[in-house]
């Protein structure tokens, strides 16, 4: 086990890509801590980026931002994550224009708790909703004509 904690202390990984794209690097990996640097949690800034802190086009990491995020906590134009924040935000509890989620709030929302103008859900709150008491027409008009696949019995 000794070991095992010492190697937990040690350097984190670091790797970048020569190649650069409008300034950045193409990829960038930043895992871990890195003493060295003074750095606690890896900070990846590249147009694909994977490390603990993510920022790019296409970002995966515990907090990931940017075009495309993944992550614990994703902030994007789209967003997968526990927590979604984006145009289009998809999580455990996702936040956006178009949201999908245990819990999602947004101008069109899915989710088992649902706040939105269009909200479908168990307990869904907005303009034009359906949920297990209500069903609004607009809602089921919009719904299957946007979503066809989803349920709406």
């Amino acid at each position: 086990m000794q070991g095992l904690e010492q190697g937990m202390q040690g350097r984190g990984i670091r790797r970048r890509s020569e190649m650069r794209l409008f300034g950045w690097p193409l990829w960038e990996i930043a895992l871990g801590p890195d003493p060295g640097r003074g750095e606690r949690r890896g900070r990846a800034r590249a147009i694909f980026a994977i490390g603990d802190l993510a920022h790019g086009v296409f970002a995966v990491g515990g907090v990931a931002s940017g075009g495309l995020a993944l992550g614990g906590v994703a902030v994007g134009l789209v967003a997968f994550g526990g927590l979604g924040l984006g145009l289009v935000s998809l999580g455990g509890l996702a936040m956006g224009a178009i949201a999908i989620g245990g819990a999602a709030a947004g101008l069109v929302a899915v989710g088992g708790g649902a706040l939105g103008y269009y909200a479908l859900g168990g307990g869904a709150i907005g303009e034009h909703v359906v949920s297990a008491t209500s069903r609004s027409p607009e809602a089921i008009e919009f719904f299957q004509h946007w979503a066809p696949f989803l349920p709406l019995g």
